[in-house]
């Protein structure tokens, strides 16, 4: 007579039976701890300006900013992210508003710190919202980003907003020799703790347009790109080739932008090199999954959730993302 088969010795269903259990055997977990707010500042006062192509951000003015980093702090989030919003008759070719003492970025530095000490405050290290032609960096007479021209100005940037408090600097601009260029710097001049994350594999991608909105520099970039020093999103080994030299010029943090789309790219490098990883959810992430949201067909605190662990389990150990304060409000309940 034929035997029936035996049972399955293991039914990996049986841990998924219950909440209990499913909670118990969860590989990876999302905390506001693992949660960094990028948020763009505005010139002047009590003045917030939404972001079409971001629904739900606004660019703001400083004291605006600090209900949010009040709320970062009761949230449990340790860092905010300045992106600024510069006036167009500040930008210069050379972009030199982006090392004034006294420009917008160092003095929301300086009034974050006082008032919040215990919030981690990083700026970005690049020059496209300072530069009438909206890329990041100088331009030779043919419109090719020069390199080492760029990184003396980023070291000027970076050491301006050192003295004025940072606590993260984040390169952002993807020229050769900056990481090691800025850390020399800062340690000469004392600065012996002001922390790099470096954004190590930056890619020339479609989906920071949204941003560029945001700061006002796509349309000072018009139809050029930035595919000369921003990396071909063909390539993953030349990412760990970009994060191996930043981590051997001082990184004390790397970084891969976008995050979804690349997110081989983050568990690469977490494997090969056992560093804090992060990932930067970037604008058009965003806006793609608030639009699926808005036209209701996708739920939007699920695959938001879903999306932010999705980093967690490629590897990374915290991420920048526009969905902060949404996120860390829906796990502090």
């Amino acid at each position: 007579m034929h035997q029936p088969p035996p049972f399955p010795v293991s039914r990996p269903r049986r841990l998924r039976r219950d909440d209990f259990s499913r909670a118990l055997v969860r590989e990876h977990r999302l905390h506001p701890s693992d949660l960094i707010l990028p948020v763009f500042v505005l010139a002047g006062r009590g003045i917030q300006q939404d972001v079409a192509s971001m629904p739900g951000v606004k660019r703001v003015t400083l004291d605006l900013l600090y209900p949010v980093a009040e709320e970062c702090v009761k949230l449990g989030i340790p860092a905010l992210a300045l992106f600024p919003v510069i006036d167009p008759a500040l930008k210069t070719a050379d972009g030199k508003e982006a090392w004034n003492p006294q420009g917008l970025v160092p003095r929301a530095v300086s009034e974050l710190k006082k008032r919040f000490p215990g919030l981690g405050v990083m700026t970005d290290v690049a020059l496209d919202p300072f530069t009438s032609h909206g890329q990041d960096g100088l331009l030779d007479e043919t419109g090719y980003i020069l390199n080492d021209e760029t990184v003396e100005v980023l070291v000027r940037q970076a050491l301006t907003q050192a003295e004025a408090g940072v606590d993260i600097v984040a390169p952002s601009d993807m020229m050769d020799g900056r990481i090691g260029a800025i850390r020399a710097a800062l340690e000469s001049r004392g600065f012996i703790h002001t922390r790099i994350m470096a954004y190590s594999a930056k890619y020339a991608s479609a989906f920071y347009g949204p941003f560029r909105d945001a700061v006002g520099s796509a349309g000072n970039l018009g139809k050029s790109n930035k595919k000369v020093y921003q990396m071909d999103p063909g390539n993953t080994d030349e990412a760990l080739r970009e994060v191996a030299m930043d981590i051997a010029e001082g990184a004390d943090m790397v970084m891969v932008k976008p995050g979804m789309p690349y997110l081989d790219v983050v568990r690469r490098v977490k494997d090969e090199f056992h560093m804090p990883t992060f990932a930067y959810q970037v604008s058009g992430e965003y806006a793609m999954l608030k639009a699926a949201a808005q036209n209701g067909w996708l739920d939007h605190d699920a695959v938001m959730m879903e999306s932010l662990l999705a980093f967690k389990r490629a590897g990374a150990d915290g991420v920048l993302t526009y969905f902060a304060l949404a996120a860390a409000r829906l796990l502090r309940r």
